[in-house]
């Protein structure tokens, strides 16, 4: 009988490690780094207050608190123009950023799904080994079908046909004119 030792049988199983990795680093270009700055510097508590600061500065200074004199009187029609303006680029940013985190979801789902079928082909495999070794043995086991489905190997293309085929499903029931 032969053994082999721990590390000559982890050798046979595949290391994803560098390759999820690879796979989850969605930030490479330019301008995802800077989207990343904007979006992180927009969407923080010190930003929130430096908004509610110069705003309270604008409005204190065009109500004559301060001794300067006022350039957008009552009812702000500058400030409310900036807001405007800033509210719309704030939509877009968000729209920009919400982009971002589904290819990211995607991207996870991706991983995650690759790790599930290796998970399975191991599993798979650890349950051939398992059955070998009871035959070798020579202890009985009983015909277990569940089993005999369980040692067959995921078929992979089938699980993708079915995937598509209830995307297009579910694209055909909120779009059913398309």
């Amino acid at each position: 009988m032969e053994m082999k030792s721990p590390k000559s049988a982890n050798q046979d199983i595949p290391s994803a490690e560098p390759e999820l990795k690879s796979s989850l680093d969605f930030t490479k270009t330019r301008t995802d780094h800077i989207t990343v700055f904007i979006i992180d510097v927009l969407g923080s508590m010190k930003f929130l207050l430096s908004c509610f600061i110069l705003f309270a500065a604008w409005i204190c200074w065009n109500i004559n608190l301060f001794p300067l004199k006022p350039f957008d009187p009552f009812p702000f029609p500058i400030l409310e123009m900036a807001v405007s303006l800033f509210a719309i680029i704030l939509s877009v940013l968000v729209l920009i950023n919400q982009n971002r985190q589904g290819k990211i979801e995607t991207i996870r789902q991706q991983v995650e799904f690759e790790v599930n079928v290796r998970a399975e082909e191991e599993i798979t495999k650890i349950l051939n080994m398992v059955h070998e070794i009871y035959q070798h043995l020579g202890i009985n086991t009983i015909t277990d079908q569940q089993l005999e489905e369980m040692k067959e190997p995921t078929d992979i293309k089938q699980i993708h046909r079915t995937i598509d085929d209830m995307e297009s499903n579910e694209n055909n029931r909120i779009n059913p004119g398309e």
